[in-house]
């Protein structure tokens, strides 16, 4: 049962991560802004995902990680709200949980970074990289250089790359520019290069279904929202996560919308990119349409002839 909290009170739950307080106080900063008599406070919380730092996500239990502690909170009253970055959440939202608005999405790019002096990367050591989203398509801009596995916040990779443990580490440039490091960037990847993670660059504020939100009218961004919704519903068809490395990028233009994914065939390591395009009206459809056709394509076909992406 939920909690009852001071009506002129907001509290908000983020992880401890120094970006995630960040992207925490932006939506505060937000609410306070629009209703200067409210009180808004944010709660934080070491999440089990942040805690497990010695395995990869798909061996631990995948995004879901991220989000379990901030869920609980919601559901037992404590917060009122929860901000993520989309692109860690899980496809499948509790139905008591809704996601009630993204924000304005920030550079969508990954981007390297080198060590701190560095002019270019090492071949002697490896790529730091935490997703097999990364990794795969990495392989086609760097097939000498190796990937090593590397989690921890962003303050931790950089330390552990500025240490000597790596040549560069692939980062979203989002969190980075967040935090004002945008001067560590030595280059950003295309989506072409790289396709994004679903959701990659927007916040997710998250709310309980039996409370009321009129204090966040106005926050929600439409072209965040279309893209976002078309991301998810690739992934989600294709029954993508940590585990799998789907990815998605959806761009409004005009009254369109252009949605870019890849796909994962396990059977033999090899991925595919192919693109939709149509009424932003219709994101969810779209996002379906093209993971099924995708799917189609490339898993169920009896010869294994592309006929519709780029084969990489």
């Amino acid at each position: 049962m939920i909690q009852t909290t001071a009506k002129n009170k907001v509290i908000i739950g983020s992880r401890e991560s120094r970006l995630a307080v960040l992207q925490s106080e932006m939506v505060r900063d937000y609410i306070k802004e629009q209703h200067p008599g409210l009180d808004v406070e944010i709660l934080t919380m070491k999440t089990t995902g942040d805690k497990i730092l010695d395995r990869t996500l798909d061996k631990v239990g995948g995004k879901g990680l991220f989000v379990k502690e901030l869920d609980k909170a919601l559901l037992e009253g404590r917060t009122m709200l929860s901000v993520h970055s989309l692109k860690d959440m899980p496809m499948e939202v509790p139905e008591d949980l809704p996601l009630l608005a993204f924000s304005r999405r920030e550079d969508p790019r990954d981007v390297l970074v080198l060590p701190e002096g560095a002019a270019s990367l090492d071949p002697l050591k490896p790529l730091g990289c935490s997703s097999l989203r990364r990794t795969l398509q990495l392989q086609t801009i760097y097939p000498d250089m190796k990937v090593k596995s590397i989690r921890g916040n962003l303050q931790t990779r950089l330390r552990k790359l500025d240490a000597g443990e790596y040549a560069g580490l692939i980062l979203a440039a989002a969190g980075l520019k967040r935090l004002g490091l945008e001067k560590r960037i030595h280059r950003y990847f295309s989506a072409d290069e790289i396709l994004p993670a679903a959701g990659q660059g927007i916040l997710a504020v998250q709310g309980h279904k039996g409370l009321k939100y009129e204090y966040l009218s106005g926050y929600k961004d439409e072209d965040a929202w279309i893209a976002g919704t078309a991301e998810r519903a690739f992934v989600r068809y294709l029954d993508g996560g940590c585990s799998s490395p789907v990815a998605a990028f959806g761009i409004v233009e005009g009254e369109e919308l252009f949605l870019r994914g890849l796909y994962y065939r396990e059977k033999d390591g090899r991925y595919f990119k192919d693109s939709i395009r149509g009424s932003k009206t219709e994101a969810a459809r779209l996002g379906m349409c093209l993971a099924e056709r995708m799917k189609r394509e490339h898993e169920e076909q009896e010869n294994d002839k592309y006929t519709g992406g780029e084969p990489v």
